[in-house]
């Protein structure tokens, strides 16, 4: 397999990552209205809790040091990361949500996020400090044992699969009463009070859901990379997801299946493989960051609703004074 292949089987790889955060984030804030904006943080814990689950206890002699080391298989290890990052959001939620103003609740989020970071990249006995934890082991490769050209597309087949299935939750959750519920919430939570609807719950509901699937996005990420460490979900990492979601349409699945593609495979990630400028290394970074962000003010600009709005229910005005167009005849 030649370069190029490999090249497209890995950007395949993070788009299917990214919608799936995307996703998450998505029935957070374009359903529920929460504004989290540490979302990363709960992608990082998923991925932390999947790696140290599948990795061996660290020995005398090793230089790495981390909890856990059950060396387990992937699936469970999976579920165990994203039930750290549901639980991590459930803790949240207790402190953030009881307030419903949004600007509370964001300063909460940023605040749990950099509580979280100082503590991992201080504390080297969760996850090894600032050096994270390295040598995970593939998912499934023992049993397979196929050599990296070829074990890429069966991750590709695997993280496409596990997109597919919360694919599938999250466009029947849009559709079902909770989903209109949490954006009768997001649209006036006083109204949806008013009608008997517990808003708390139901925004704890959709902050655990997102972050489980935060979780599972950063279990799949280790899960391909082997490592992780605290300068990969740092709060750049957070503005790139809110800006896909942004960019997309909020509210919309489709909306934010685009924003992955566009922002964080095509201008984030596939401009990775650019070759460096003579003399300026860090041009490349410096010009995609600023497309990124013009492309953002840009769509909030001429567009807020973003690409592929959220599609809203149209319903003729009960009250109207206006007579029917049957009536007239009928008279």
């Amino acid at each position: 397999m030649g370069p190029i292949a490999y090249y497209l089987a890995t950007l395949v790889v993070y788009f299917f990552i990214f919608a799936i955060l995307t996703w998450g984030l998505n029935i957070q804030f374009g359903s529920a209205g929460i504004l989290n904006f540490t979302y990363i943080t709960f992608f990082a814990i998923g991925a932390y809790f999947t790696g140290v689950a599948m990795m061996a206890r660290p020995t005398t002699d090793s230089n790495m040091r981390y909890i856990l080391g059950l060396n387990w298989p992937f699936i469970p290890s999976l579920l165990l990361g994203a039930l750290a990052a549901g639980l991590l959001g459930l803790l949240v939620g207790l402190v953030a949500l009881r307030r419903l103003r949004s600007d509370y609740l964001a300063i909460v989020t940023v605040s749990v996020g950099a509580i979280v970071y100082d503590f991992v990249n201080v504390n080297t006995s969760a996850f090894n400090g600032g050096d994270g934890i390295a040598g995970v082991p593939y998912p499934f490769n023992d049993q397979l044992n196929l050599d990296p050209n070829t074990y890429i597309f069966f991750y590709v087949g695997l993280t496409g699969f596990v997109m597919l299935v919360l694919g599938v939750v999250a466009f029947r959750l849009y559709k079902s009463p909770l989903g209109r519920t949490l954006r009768a919430i997001r649209e006036d939570s006083d109204v949806a009070a008013a009608f008997g609807k517990d808003t708390y719950r139901f925004r704890m509901i959709a902050m655990v859901i997102g972050c489980l699937y935060a979780g599972i996005a950063g279990g799949l990420l280790i899960g391909f990379i082997s490592a992780l460490n605290p300068g990969g979900w740092t709060a750049g990492e957070t503005f790139i997801i809110w800006a896909a979601l942004l960019v997309g349409g909020r509210g919309n699945n489709w909306g934010a299946l685009l924003g992955a593609f566009l922002v964080p495979v095509l201008f984030v990630e596939a401009t990775r493989f650019l070759p460096e400028i003579p003399g300026h290394p860090v041009l490349i970074a410096a010009i995609r960051n600023m497309i990124v962000g013009g492309l953002l003010i840009g769509v909030l600009w001429f567009r807020p609703e973003g690409i592929l709005p959220e599609r809203k229910a149209r319903f003729p005005f009960v009250g109207s004074t206006q007579p029917r167009k049957d009536a007239q005849l009928d008279s």
